[in-house]
């Protein structure tokens, strides 16, 4: 029997986080671990009708990027209950950006809330994993991003996001102190592209535009096929982006 490849996915009962989950579990000898805020909404439950590949499955623990305890709970019910013994991918998909203004008006709570959401999250979440990642042959930890977090990058945006870019950038720090200080495991932020999700077509009308350029599945495709193809050598410690490119810093 061929060994299981286990994959963690937040945020993964819509958008991105669903359609990565999705395609995953098309794939043979895949486990795949949904943390979603409430495993017993419908959105959660529906996870686990979606088709598999054989010897595939879904396990759905919750996650609330807002808890402190969550991560880790989740990590002693993987362990205990479901035998998990490694992580082979981790994948930070949980945050929002509900807030778009220019610097000079953006609330303080914006600034906090978008932190402990994109940043904090993301953090406890590689820290409750860090020893199930270094249990697999080739760990990744990947955090959904975006290249509004590209500094290099700021003249190209016509979205004024003072709140959600900041935590980006800072999240993108994370993942680099995340590669320098973890030889073994390929750490890296990467930009899934302008998508057609709620908050992708929210930021879209926002600006004038009827929704945003990109299918899910366009993003999803890529995103996994990096993923695939992805080396500690080549890919960790940068800005990867769903289009195979690297994003400046």
């Amino acid at each position: 029997m061929s060994s299981t490849t286990n994959i963690l996915i937040t945020g993964a009962n819509r958008g991105i986080g669903k359609g990565l989950l999705s395609t995953y579990l098309t794939r043979p000898n895949h486990t795949l671990i949904a943390g979603v805020r409430d495993p017993t909404s419908a959105s959660s439950k529906a996870l686990l009708a979606l088709p598999r590949g054989e010897n595939s499955k879904v396990i759905l623990v919750k996650i609330d990027s807002l808890s402190q305890t969550d991560a880790l709970a989740a990590v002693k019910t993987l362990k205990v209950e479901h035998n998990i013994t490694k992580l082979d991918i981790v994948i930070a998909n949980a945050g929002i950006a509900n807030h778009w203004g220019q610097a000079r008006v953006t609330p303080a709570k914006e600034m906090t809330d978008h932190f402990e959401v994109n940043v904090v999250g993301p953090l406890l979440l590689f820290q409750a994993t860090a020893e199930l990642l270094d249990a697999a042959p080739a760990p990744k930890f990947f955090a959904i991003s975006s290249a509004i977090g590209s500094i290099s990058l700021q003249a190209n945006f016509p979205l004024e996001s003072s709140a959600y870019g900041t935590s980006k950038i800072a999240l993108n720090f994370v993942l680099s102190r995340i590669h320098f200080e973890n030889p073994k495991i390929l750490a890296a932020p990467v930009h899934p592209g302008w998508l057609q999700t709620e908050m992708g077509n929210d930021a879209a009308t926002g600006v004038g535009m009827e929704q945003a350029p990109l299918s899910v599945e366009d993003g999803v495709n890529g995103i996994i096929d990096k993923f695939d193809k992805s080396t500690r050598e080549n890919d960790s410690g940068t800005f990867i982006s769903f289009d195979g490119e690297h994003i400046p810093w």
